[in-house]
C-alpha cells in the first residue's frame, strides 16, 4: 500500500484579491482551504503551510522561517513539518496550493500517473493553456527531498519559485485535468469557480474507492 503525506500551501498574501487571506474565502459556501483538504483524503499526516490562525481539527499547521518566503520555501517547511513525526516516511507527498478548490477529483489520476511511469518523479495536474501546475501534484518523496536540499545548497529556498525548485526532476502531466487546475487568483476567477461549484450540486465524497495505491 503507498503511504501518502500532504502538504497544503496556505500562506499566500493575496495581493490579486486585495491583499485577503485568500485560504479563508469562502467559495460556494465554504472556505479555499476547506475545499484544497479535500484532496488531502487518505493521506496519513496532513500539514497546511501557513499561519496558526489557519489550524484545522486533526491538520498541523508550519510557517517558513522567515515568513514569506515563497512557494519553494513553503514546500520545504512542509517536509521538514512533515518528516518531524514519528511515522516512517511517506512514499509520496501531495503538494496543493489552497486556491484549487476543483483538485480533489483529480488526485487518484495523479496516482495512476505516477504508477504508469516508474521513471517519473511526480505527477502534475495541466492547466488550460498546457502549462504544468507543480504546485498541484503527487510526488515521489525522496525525489522531492532531493530537489529542496539541492536548492538549499545552491542559493536557497526563499524567494526561489517553485519551477525553478523541480526543474530537476521529471515530471508527467494528467491529461484532461485543465478544470481541476483552475485557480482563484482573482475575484473573477473566485465567481466562476462559485458557479462551477454551485452548478455541480453537493459534493461526494471525492476519490472514494480509489486510494494511492
Amino acid at each position: 500500500m503507498t503511504v501518502l503525506d500532504a502538504l497544503v500551501l496556505a500562506g499566500g498574501q493575496g495581493l490579486r484579491l486585495g491583499g485577503v487571506v485568500k485560504a479563508e474565502v469562502p467559495v460556494a459556501g465554504r472556505a479555499l482551504l476547506d475545499r484544497a483538504l479535500d484532496a488531502t483524503a487518505g493521506a496519513r499526516r496532513v500539514v497546511v503551510v501557513g499561519p496558526d490562525a489557519l489550524a484545522r481539527p486533526g491538520v498541523g499547521t508550519t510557517l517558513e522561517d522567515p515568513p514569506a518566503g515563497g512557494p519553494a520555501a513553503g514546500v520545504a517547511a512542509g517536509l521538514r513539518a512533515l518528516d518531524a513525526g514519528p511515522a516512517p516516511l511517506a512514499d509520496r507527498v501531495l503538494v496543493l496550493a489552497c486556491d484549487m478548490p476543483l483538485a480533489a477529483p483529480a488526485v487518484p489520476g495523479l496516482h495512476r500517473a505516477l504508477d504508469a511511469d516508474p521513471g517519473a518523479d511526480g505527477a502534475v495536474l495541466v492547466d488550460a493553456d498546457g502549462y504544468p501546475q507543480p504546485l498541484a501534484g503527487v510526488y515521489r518523496a525522496d525525489a522531492l527531498r532531493a530537489a529542496v536540499r539541492a536548492r538549499e545548497a545552491d542559493g536557497g529556498v526563499h524567494g526561489c519559485s517553485v519551477r525553478r525548485l523541480v526543474a530537476g526532476l521529471r515530471l508527467v502531466g494528467l491529461e484532461g485535468s485543465a478544470d481541476a487546475a483552475r485557480d482563484a487568483d482573482t475575484w473573477e476567477a473566485v465567481a466562476a469557480l462559485e458557479r462551477s461549484l454551485t452548478d455541480a450540486g453537493p459534493p461526494g465524497r471525492p476519490g472514494t474507492g480509489e486510494g494511492p495505491g
